[in-house]
């Protein structure tokens, strides 16, 4: 009897069955070929070691560097990819594909770390600190998208309140003081978010389209405005930078501390909003409402749930972040304002969401992944190696399309996403 279920439910989903062994397969070939990649490319011509430095000037606690010798890594890395990879075709694979994929990219990097510091000695603790820094605009981007698409709407906006959000704090910081500059960047993006709100969810805008017209509008008026106004009247362009407050104790750890708990403000902040945020959509009812509203909002209106008033609500707040982290592009970094700073976080931020799987957590752990690959590309550049210049600057919009297409699973968006409501 046993027998007869398990066969009858294994043939229950054909179409699942499918899908799975056609990911099992991807999986594999895919393994298999970095694994010749590596062990090509980059096992050929290393015949030294690569010094990773653990610790900083500052530290409090130093530590010896980490010596790898470069071939015998990078041949390791590539027989444990070449066995994760035939491993996929054997019965049973399917089942550890999402983990041997994640754990043979994890190698794949660290095995071309190794390839490029090859008789080379690089700060390893200081692209961690720059990884996390990195991270912050596109961790508050990712936020921002998932407080909206939580309640249906589809935020493509994020880019321009970024972008608005970096000018007001420019601005704003420069004549009143950093925290000032901080409070007009988020009021701003609020504005912002209010407007997304009411193009569409009152009157009904297609909401990439309403996206599209806030990053336009945004784009052309703080260019025209920085052009016409910043460069005549510099004062208005010269913001106080918030600097690395190191937490006493827990800075002084090794590796740890200077990643962790040697940041500014932006880096705190960031890691408490995805903390509030979280707690705010799976462990109040207010957070309860708002996901009703992103999965059936007819079922939310029957029970009472004032479906608009939820939307504008959290459409408005995600402009705050949003606002919060375009602030980091001035007041958190450079203190001025220069024409299309942001480049393209906004949209990064957007994978991050999804990648993340629509969580405020997972949508931070994506963010250090494309953070990771941004500091990777300005640590490559001066360990001077033979890739061009070019290619290393695609290095976050690489991997950001390699996540988005798919290769470490597949998301579910909030049912009602992108979908307008009208309330019968």
């Amino acid at each position: 009897m046993a027998a007869i279920e398990s066969a009858s439910s294994a043939g229950a989903h054909p179409a699942l069955d499918r899908a799975a062994r056609r990911q099992r397969l991807v999986t594999a070939w895919l393994l298999l070929g970095l694994a010749v990649f590596i062990a090509v490319v980059f096992g050929t011509g290393v015949t030294g070691s690569a010094t990773f430095r653990l610790t900083l000037p500052r530290d409090a606690v130093p530590l010896p560097n980490l010596v790898v010798p470069a071939a015998p890594f990078i041949y390791v890395v590539a027989g444990i990819l070449a066995f994760f990879g035939v491993r996929q075709f054997l019965r049973g694979g399917a089942r550890w594909s999402s983990l041997f994929l994640g754990i043979g990219l994890l190698l794949a990097v660290a095995a071309f770390l190794v390839w490029a510091a090859d008789g080379k000695s690089f700060s390893l603790t200081g692209m961690l600190e720059s990884t996390v820094v990195r991270a912050v605009p596109i961790a508050l981007g990712g936020l921002a998208g998932v407080l909206s698409e939580r309640v249906a709407v589809v935020n493509i906006g994020i880019e321009g309140m970024l972008l608005a959000g970096a000018f007001t704090g420019a601005v704003v910081g420069s004549l009143a003081g950093g925290v000032i500059g901080i409070a007009g960047a988020m009021l701003v993006g609020g504005l912002f978010g209010f407007i997304l709100g009411a193009l569409v969810i009152t009157y009904r805008v297609d909401q990439i389209i309403a996206g599209v017209a806030i990053n336009l509008f945004v784009l052309g008026m703080t260019s025209y405005l920085s052009s016409q106004v910043l460069t005549e009247y510099r004062e208005l362009n010269n913001a106080p930078v918030f600097r690395a407050w190191a937490i006493p104790f827990l800075s002084d750890i090794p590796v740890l501390g200077p990643v962790l708990f040697r940041q500014n403000l932006f880096v705190y902040g960031a890691v408490i909003m995805v903390i509030i945020a979280t707690y705010y959509l799976f462990h109040t009812r207010a957070g309860l409402r708002a996901r009703a509203v992103g999965e059936h909002p007819e079922a939310a209106d029957t029970l009472g749930i004032n479906v608009y008033r939820v939307r504008y609500i959290n459409v408005t707040i995600a402009g705050m972040v949003a606002g919060f982290g375009g602030a980091w592009f001035t007041l958190g970094s450079v203190g001025r304002f220069d024409e299309g700073m942001t480049g393209g976080r906004g949209f990064i931020g957007l994978a991050a969401m999804i990648f993340g799987r629509w969580h405020p957590v997972g949508a931070l752990m994506a963010a250090l992944v494309f953070g990771f690959a941004d500091s990777l590309q300005q640590k490559l550049a001066i360990l001077q190696t033979p890739i061009p210049s070019e290619f290393l600057a695609m290095a976050p919009y690489i991997a950001t399309i390699i996540l988005v297409a798919g290769l470490i699973g597949r998301a579910r968006a909030p049912a009602a996403d992108g979908k307008p409501y009208i309330k019968e």
